[in-house]
């Protein structure tokens, strides 16, 4: 707080009731109205989706209207789909565009997350087993709890299960490219061997036992696909020609569940094998008399976080660590080359280990955690206000009123140059290492550069 601000919180009577209005915790000014708007009903969001999935894109989307305001970064804003399915709370949320307005996001002592996983739009629960997946649940809610505690249990005990998995899965898909014929023209598909391979090894990682496509067949990953587009179609775009055509089919209606159901039912029936044990020992442990989770829905709040979770998180992220990689050049190559070989256990029967990583790898770690920022694999964040409050930016508070629904585009937050400097927007691979001066603070541990970049909240829940 500046020494200005504190003088006008400290004054007394009427005056300090004003100034209290006037200036948030912090010593910020306090705005009654947020920038930005939501136009005309119907044909303002609409046109909004037009902006965002074809005119303009999602960043410029943002920066456009983060210009056309003078700079402020919490912004009334229109979110898509828009019409016609969108829920019952419209399109109208308040989009925090900047990483010290972000956090509110992640204190859940502040905001309420029921249902806002996928935004403005609710997927049917046919497509989870008649179940709400524990990623719709607020983190008050007992089931959340429970379900998350389930969660954690498992990553533990298969915590060592993950290197060795990796390691199979993507050996396979570099043995697949080194296979191909790449001088055919057709050249190498690699998102097609990420889809394949990383699904493969989320199963294998969390449960052990055979992997999908040695279970299912080769078919068992475009089940999944399948079954996640069926979620999240309204957020797609640029999968089918022409837009215009795209735009009818995915972002004006529902596409209905039974589209998926043997897919799912396909799904379902590999999982309740492949998940026994994690089953059988939540039932021993009484997890249905506790807060009334039975094996059924387990069994599909499982399914959802090998799938959406894991499995999606993967095959999002691991094809932008392949962009910046193949970008940064032979320079960063050697160096990374030079630096895994003198942290590989010297056995080749040992594998590398995540230990290994964390103690002497320092530049694979900031690789890693600098295309983390670059490019979040979860890119949006929506929770609705558990109360009237005021959100701050870097140079303003704005009050915002309960039940209103709050969006973070992560994309802008981890590239906010009030935090990450003049470069904040470039890919740095050495970023988190003593060679910048200036940049370790952010440096990942224990949670400590989210805390640091996202405004030092801690009060966060997996999503």
């Amino acid at each position: 707080m500046t020494s200005s601000s504190k003088v006008a919180n400290s004054s007394g009577g009427a005056d300090d009731d004003l100034n209290q209005k006037l200036l948030s915790p912090s010593g910020l000014p306090v705005r009654d109205e947020i920038p930005g708007g939501y136009g005309v009903p119907f044909f303002s969001p609409l046109r909004d989706r037009l902006d965002y999935y074809y005119f303009q894109g999602a960043e410029e989307y943002f920066r456009s209207r983060i210009a056309r305001h003078d700079g402020a970064t919490v912004l009334r804003v229109n979110m898509p789909p828009g019409p016609f399915i969108t829920g019952s709370g419209g399109s109208r949320v308040v989009a925090l565009l900047d990483a010290r307005s972000y956090s509110v996001l992640l204190d859940d002592a502040r905001v309420d997350k029921t249902d806002t996983l996928d935004g403005t739009f609710v997927p049917p629960l046919a497509l989870f087993g008649g179940h709400r997946p524990m990623a719709f649940l607020d983190a008050a809610d007992p089931r959340h709890a429970a379900l998350k505690r389930v969660g954690i249990r498992l990553a533990a005990a298969r915590m060592h299960h993950v290197a060795p998995a990796f390691h199979a899965s993507f050996g396979a898909i570099f043995d697949a490219v080194d296979a191909a014929d790449v001088g055919s023209g057709r050249g190498v598909q690699f998102n097609k061997l990420n889809e394949h391979h990383m699904f493969d090894f989320t199963c294998a990682a969390l449960f052990g036992g055979k992997p999908p496509s040695q279970a299912m067949g080769d078919g068992a990953v475009s089940k999944a696909i399948k079954w996640l587009a069926l979620q999240l179609h309204p957020l797609a775009s640029k999968i089918i020609r022409p837009w215009p055509l795209e735009d009818l089919l995915l972002h004006t209606f529902r596409l209905p569940p039974f589209l998926v159901r043997r897919d799912y039912a396909a799904l379902t029936a590999y999982f309740s094998s492949a998940a026994s044990a994690v089953l059988d020992d939540a039932e021993n442990k009484s997890l249905q008399q506790q807060c009334g989770v039975t094996r059924d829905e387990l069994l599909h709040n499982l399914i959802f976080l090998a799938i959406f979770n894991a499995y999606g998180g993967f095959k999002i992220f691991l094809p932008h660590i392949i962009k910046w990689l193949a970008r940064a050049g032979p320079t960063l190559h050697a160096k990374l080359a030079a630096e895994v070989r003198a942290a590989a256990p010297h056995d080749r029967e040992e594998t590398i280990t995540v230990q290994c990583v964390e103690k002497s790898m320092p530049l694979v770690k900031s690789v890693v955690w600098e295309s983390l920022r670059m490019n979040p694999p979860v890119e949006f964040q929506y929770a609705r206000a558990r109360e009237d409050m005021v959100v701050e930016s870097h140079d303003a508070a704005y009050k915002v009123r309960k039940g209103e629904m709050l969006f973070g585009y992560q994309s802008l937050a981890t590239r906010d140059p009030r935090v990450f400097g003049a470069r904040a927007g470039e890919f740095v691979a050495d970023r988190g290492t003593s060679s910048v001066p200036g940049r370790t603070w952010w440096w990942p541990s224990g949670g400590s550069w989210w805390r640091s970049c996202l405004g030092g909240t801690t009060r966060s829940r997996p999503r």
